[in-house]
This record gives C-alpha cells, structure tokens and sequence, in this order.
C-alpha cells in the first residue's frame, strides 16, 4: 500500500515547502545564566500589509475562547510575549493598560502561552486590554513566532503587531532580544493614524 518516495523527490518537495526563519536572542541573566545566544522562531511574523490569522482558540480568563469576530470592527493591538510571569510581559500589559484608556476604537489582546487562570491573577486590575492565552490553540506557532530551541522553546517570541479592523497589519514588531520592551511609541501612533477600515 506504501510506495518508496525517491530521496530526489522528497528533496524537491522539502524545497517547495521550506519557510524562512526569524532569529531572537536571549541576554544571558539571572533566569538563564547559561543561555546567551540567539534562538530560531518556526517562520516570520506576518509583515505590514499582509492579513493577520485568526486567533481562534485563544481562550480569555473566563474560559470563553475568542476570536477575530469577538473585536470585530475595531483596530487591534496583539502584545504577544512568553510569560505574563516575567517582568517584561508584567511591564507590557501594564504600560499598554495605561496607555490606551483614552482610546476607544481599539482592542489590546495579551496573549501568552500562559494558562487562563495565571492570566487572571495577573490582569484582573487592568481593564483596558484582554488577556487570551494560546495554551489550547498553539496561536504563536500560526504566525511564525513559536520559539524552537533554547530554554524557552515551545513558547511565544515577543512580538507587537497592529490590525485594522478587517485584520489587515499596520505595524509589525518581532522584539530581537527577549526581554526588550516593545516599542509601545511606535505602535499607538501607527493605531492613532489609522482609520478602522483603511
């Protein structure tokens, strides 16, 4: 019923589905004192222009999973890190929570590899933004952020990206050292001069 698959032919088939690799690096620290090199994520992080994937399957810290269609018709913010249990993502959710109370045409969607309980506890004093995790769905993998080797494989690369409200990205941010801080400047002033739709 099996039939050989010549090595020439599993060469041009692995050719034809070969992805480029985006590259972090972690700073060697009190956490990882071993590890300072930098690290392979499994593909790239979608670019400016391009369409965002849906994170269906993320599931918020009332075990409600949420999609797209939950924040439709408004601008995005996605702050995706590692761990809301380090203080870069602690920091991130808090500067974001403090930075948009004013803005009323956008969501900011946390989303961390971190169960939806731990998520809770950590976020339950911020009401600007929306804590998901992507325990179930594997979010960060579907846009080529999954980190996959070092210490931290297996987890989500810190990355920043804006939508539109059709999902389309306005800004795009791969963190190149793990516990660098977005550029949260950045981001809200490419949120403050776009329209929802354009």
């Amino acid at each position: 019923m099996f039939s050989r698959v010549s090595s020439r032919c599993v060469s041009q088939l692995s050719k034809q589905f070969q992805r480029s690799l985006a590259t972090v690096s972690l700073k060697e620290n009190l956490l990882w004192p071993k590890y300072s090199s930098e690290v392979s994520t499994n593909g790239e992080l979608p670019s400016v222009g391009d369409y965002m994937p849906d994170f269906t399957g993320c599931v918020a810290t009332d075990l409600s999973e949420a999609e797209f269609y939950t924040f439709l018709n408004c601008k995005k913010i996605l702050n995706i890190y590692p761990s809301v249990d380090t203080p870069v993502g602690a920091k991130s959710v808090a500067e974001f929570n403090e930075k948009v109370a004013e803005v009323s045409d956008a969501a900011v969607l946390c989303i961390s590899g971190d169960l939806p309980f731990a998520l809770s506890r950590a976020c339950e004093s911020y009401a600007n933004v929306t804590a998901l995790s992507s325990y179930r769905n594997d979010y960060p993998a579907k846009i080529g952020i999954k980190i996959e080797d070092g210490p931290l494989a297996g987890l989500a690369a810190r990355a920043l990206v804006v939508l539109n409200g059709n999902n389309r990205v306005l800004y795009s941010e791969l963190v190149p050292e793990i516990s660098q801080e977005p550029d949260y400047d950045a981001a809200l002033k490419v949120l403050a001069d776009s329209h929802v739709f354009i």
